[in-house]
This record gives structure tokens, C-alpha cells and sequence, in this order.
């Protein structure tokens, strides 16, 4: 197979999300319908316009060494846990190039072709505002000398670079809502364009913090639903009326198929590619028509073997706002026509919230989790349903895909800028 057309499969996953510490425990409550999303009970939500958020299951302070953590934004904390989990899960037991503690595997990767590619939509934002406060009321000796390294958006990635000694390149892509996705459909052309064997990728966010929230509450982008927290993600819902902020991170390792044979590796799915374009509509509200998401699923199409008939499963972007979630069904109905009635659409948001930048990591794994184990999983609080959501919404029970045979599923993300990704996984 020609070196700029290498076959890309997934290894390994990992994940840190409100429904989990791991990916196993965040995908048994995604089957459960279960919802991650509660009050905050911190002191400075009081006063703020929304507060409720869908924060960490597991706190990344209770698992980092404490040494460690304190010189780690919270956004780069949840990557590292997430692909330390994802760089187990592929079957590696240390450093690349280094000895292994005797599974074979991990010195069977040359540092120099493995690379990391993790995303955040807004970097170490909560470091920044920290800081700042430090600076304001302690005084500038009290300023932490490490800031500039924990508030730089590229500082997941060169951590998680740094643990597992990746030196084909270390890379952040910062597209709001679609970079986690962005970043995982540009380690796929790494290693499809020969560039790297192994691409350690994801998505990261940590922006609970009062100046996001009541930034994004003032501009009307989230639900103010402050008296039911779990019922007020509600994509595809009459009644919705914004995204919930969620906060984690979620990591995949991607493997030539060449490679992953070669040491025996357990194999997902594969990546079959992605597809980009961009609305050039507006800075923040979609295009309502979905012409620019369905340049993004044509651009996939074209520049893949994938077959529509395959598609069995979209994990939407669905974010539970009146214009984003309905543009979405509108772009699967213009590329695909009557194959969407094959299609189990989920939104995972319903139980997540919206990891901004750390969406499409977390969705990622739970698309490729939902065609591993032929399972979609459920939207929750969909109570009456749209209707102009021309789609197969799976709604309150996680649902069986086909069992048989070769099968595909998508996993939509869309963001602020008017940025469109698309993602493709088949089985093996």
C-alpha cells in the first residue's frame, strides 16, 4: 500500500468525562442514560446567571501525583490522565524507546515516528484568570512560575508529548467546539501521509471558571435551566434552550495498521478519515440551512472509501440549542437523503454537557465504543421531540446496531468561527 494511503486504525482509548474517571465507567452511564450535570456549590457561582455544569466525576487532583498536578492546568491534568489511560489500553507499558516491563510492546515504537495531537478550545484559561487574581491581590513575587507553560493551549499535547517521548510532532489545533475532533483528523493524516506510525490524540477542557460561564450565559448560548440540572441538556427537544458546560477530556491512540499488526495489537475500529469545511456565516451562530456542515460530510465522502450505506450511527454534536441541532439534520438529509432513516443518531451531550474543545475527544470515544460493542447509545431528556428533527433520534434507552457485517458510524463537531468536522470509524 502506498505510503500516502496507509490504513488507520484505533488501539487504544481513554477518557475522563462528569459520568467517569475512565472510559469503562463513562461508557456504562452513557448506556444508562445517566446525567452527569448538577448544581455548582461553589461560593463564586452564587450570583451567576447559570450554575449548573457538568463537572469531573473524578477529580484529576486525586489521581496525579500532587507535585505533579500543581504545575499542570486542569485541561492539561484531564488530558494526561486520559491518554495515560488510552497508551495502556493500546497494550504500551512505558516511555516509546524505552524497556517495557515485558509485554513487547512499547519498545517496538520509535519515538521519532509517534506523535501526539491533543486539542482544548480555550487552554488553561482557569490558570490565566487564577493568575491573574494572584497578581492582582498577592503581588507580583506570588506569581507561579510555571503559568506561561500551564496556561499555553499547546500545553496538553507537550505534556502528554513529553510522557510518552513523542518526537514526530507535537501539535494543538484551536478550532472552539471542533478542535478535539480536528486534532484527531489531523494525527489520521500523519499517519495515512507517512508522517508518524503511532499518534497519540484527543480532546481536553477545563473552563468551569465564572468569567466563562457568565460570558457564555450572557450571550444566551446556555441553558439557565438552574432548578433541574440533569433535565436541562435537552437536544432535539422542543424545550431546549442552550448547552450545559462540561469539563474533561478524551483520548485515542491511532496506529498504521501495518504497525498495529505487527505487535499484535487489539484493534477498535478503523479511522476511515475526515471531512472539514467551514460555514463563513457568522463568528458564533451556525448556518441554518447545514450547507457548510454537508461540505464537510461531502469532503469526507470524497476523500474516502467510505459508503453511506455502511453508516449505521452518528454521534451528533447536538449541543441542545434551537438553530445548531436541527442545521445538523438538515446537512445529514442533503448529503445522505433516505440513508439517515438507517442512521441511530445520539447526542451524548444530553449526559456530558458540552466539553467545548474536549467534545469531540469524549464523543470519539463513545463513537467508537457504540461500534465496538454494536450498542448506540441514548439522548436523554428528549421529552417531546421536534418536529422538524428529521432523523432517527435514539431516545431514553441505549439501542442495538446492526450485528452483522461491516459497519460505520460518524461523529459530528461544530464550533464558534463556523468551523465544521466530520469524522468516519468502520469496524474490522
Amino acid at each position: 500500500m502506498n505510503a500516502t494511503n496507509r490504513t488507520v486504525v484505533v488501539t487504544g482509548i481513554g477518557a475522563t468525562t462528569p459520568l467517569g474517571g475512565d472510559s469503562a465507567s463513562t461508557w456504562e452511564a452513557l448506556l444508562a442514560g445517566t446525567s452527569g450535570v448538577g448544581t455548582l456549590d461553589q461560593e463564586w457561582a452564587a450570583d451567576l446567571p447559570v450554575r449548573i455544569a457538568a463537572q469531573a466525576a473524578v477529580d484529576p487532583a486525586d489521581v496525579l501525583p500532587r507535585a505533579q498536578a500543581r504545575k499542570l492546568d486542569r485541561s492539561a491534568q484531564f488530558a494526561l490522565i486520559a491518554a495515560r489511560e488510552a497508551w495502556a489500553d493500546a497494550g504500551f507499558t512505558a516511555k516509546a524507546g524505552e524497556p517495557d516491563s515485558g509485554a513487547g510492546t512499547a519498545g517496538s515504537v520509535n519515538p521519532d515516528r509517534l506523535g501526539t495531537v491533543i486539542a482544548s478550545g480555550i487552554g488553561g484559561v482557569t490558570t490565566l484568570l487564577g493568575q491573574y487574581d494572584v497578581l492582582k491581590e498577592k503581588g507580583v513575587r506570588r506569581v507561579s512560575p510555571h503559568t506561561v507553560p500551564m496556561l499555553m493551549p499547546n500545553g496538553p499535547s507537550a505534556n502528554v508529548g513529553l510522557d510518552v517521548n513523542a518526537r514526530a510532532g507535537v501539535h494543538t489545533p484551536v478550532s472552539a467546539c471542533a478542535s478535539g475532533s480536528e486534532a484527531i483528523g489531523y494525527a489520521i493524516e500523519m499517519i495515512r501521509t507517512g508522517r508518524a506510525d503511532v499518534v497519540v490524540a484527543g480532546g481536553t477542557e477545563a473552563a468551569i471558571h465564572p468569567l466563562p460561564i457568565a460570558a457564555f450565559g450572557n450571550m444566551m448560548a446556555m441553558s439557565k435551566n438552574n432548578e433541574d440540572p440533569q433535565g436541562a441538556s435537552r437536544p432535539f427537544d422542543t424545550e431546549r434552550n442552550g448547552f450545559v458546560l462540561g469539563e474533561g477530556a478524551g483520548v485515542i491512540i491511532l496506529e498504521s495498521a501495518e504497525h498495529a499488526a505487527r505487535r499484535g495489537a487489539r484493534v477498535y475500529a478503523e479511522a476511515v478519515g475526515q471531512g472539514i469545511s467551514a460555514d463563513s456565516h457568522d463568528i458564533v451562530q451556525p448556518e441554518p440551512s447545514g450547507n457548510g456542515i454537508a461540505h464537510a460530510l461531502q469532503n469526507l465522502l470524497d476523500n474516502s472509501d467510505l459508503n453511506p450505506a455502511e453508516i449505521v450511527h452518528v454521534n451528533a454534536h447536538a449541543t441542545s440549542t434551537p438553530q445548531g441541532d436541527l442545521a445538523e439534520l438538515k446537512a445529514l438529509r442533503k448529503v445522505f437523503g433516505d440513508d439517515v432513516d438507517h442512521m441511530a443518531v445520539s447526542a451524548t451531550k444530553s449526559m456530558t454537557g458540552h466539553l467545548l474543545g474536549g467534545a469531540g475527544g469524549v464523543e470519539t470515544v463513545a463513537s467508537i465504543l457504540a461500534l465496538y460493542h454494536r450498542t448506540a447509545p441514548p439522548t436523554i431528556n428528549v421529552e417531546n421531540l421536534d418536529p422538524e428533527a428529521d432523523a432517527d433520534i435514539v431516545r431514553g434507552e441505549a439501542r442495538a446496531l446492526p450485528a452483522e457485517g461491516r459497519v460505520a458510524a460518524l461523529n459530528d463537531s461544530f464550533g464558534f468561527g463556523g468551523h465544521n468536522v466530520v469524522l468516519a470509524f468502520r469496524t474490522v
